[in-house]
This record gives structure tokens, sequence and C-alpha cells, in this order.
């Protein structure tokens, strides 16, 4: 276990709280740009995570949130003709959604939006790249 002295934990403490408020810009940039799509923060948060056919155990886990939780919103898109549930290839019991064309076209505009006044679009490409790498070796388990 790592021990801080108190200007390290103090210099934690600070990292923390700029990740948190990056997070709490990057949901309200999800949730502004989303609602001018009609979408709420959490279809606008899946239609961002569809980047290809996956299940939806996969898409729980690009959330971050549960799969009983990903149901209820994947329902509501397939309500909207955003999304449907196939078959998958070669998982019996599993179902891979898929975008439908308007849900791909969608899901580009609102690309295109959650681009425009990025919190991270201040940072150069290098930059986003190291904060990456940063932030997996951070949140990778122990």
């Amino acid at each position: 276990m790592t021990t801080f002295s108190e200007p390290q934990a103090i210099a934690v403490r600070q990292l923390c709280g700029l990740v948190n408020g990056l997070n709490q810009r990057i949901v309200e940039h999800v949730r502004v740009h989303g609602a001018t799509l009609g979408l709420t923060p959490s279809q606008a948060t899946a239609l961002r995570e569809m980047s290809g056919p996956m299940t939806m155990r996969e898409l729980a886990e690009r959330m971050s949130c549960e799969p009983s939780n990903t149901t209820f919103v994947v329902d509501k898109l397939e309500k909207q003709q955003l999304i449907e549930r196939h078959p998958h290839p070669t998982d019996r019991r599993a179902k891979q959604l898929v975008l439908t064309a308007e849900g791909t076209a969608l899901r580009e505009r609102l690309l295109e939006l959650l681009t425009e006044g990025s919190p991270l679009g201040s940072l150069t490409a290098q930059e986003r790249q190291l904060l990456h790498g940063l932030l997996e070796r951070a949140v990778a388990p122990a």
C-alpha cells in the first residue's frame, strides 16, 4: 500500500478534483448536445459508444453501467427505430445490437456535435494520447 506525505496527499486530492471536474464537464457536454437531438444523456452515451455491432453486456461496459440499465436505454432506442436486436452470429443465447440507418445517421450527427467545444478539444492529439495512457494506467487493476 502506498502512503503519501501531506503535500503528496494534497496533490492527489487536487488531481482527483480535476478528474472529477473533467468528468462533470464531459457529462454536461453530452447532456446538452444529446438534448439538441432529442436524446437523454444515457441514449446519447449509448449511441456514442455504438461503434459497431455489440452485445448488451459490451455496451453496458462501454457505458460504465449495469446491463439492466442498458436494457432500458436500448428499449427506448429500439422504440425510436435507432437500434435493432439481431441474433448473435456465434452465441445463440445472446443478441447483437445493431444501429439502423437512421441510428447511424443520428450517431454521426451526435459525434459531430460532441467534437464541437469538447472539454478535451483544447488538447493537442499528442496531449490527448498522453492523457489517455496516464488514465489507462490509473484505472488499471493493481
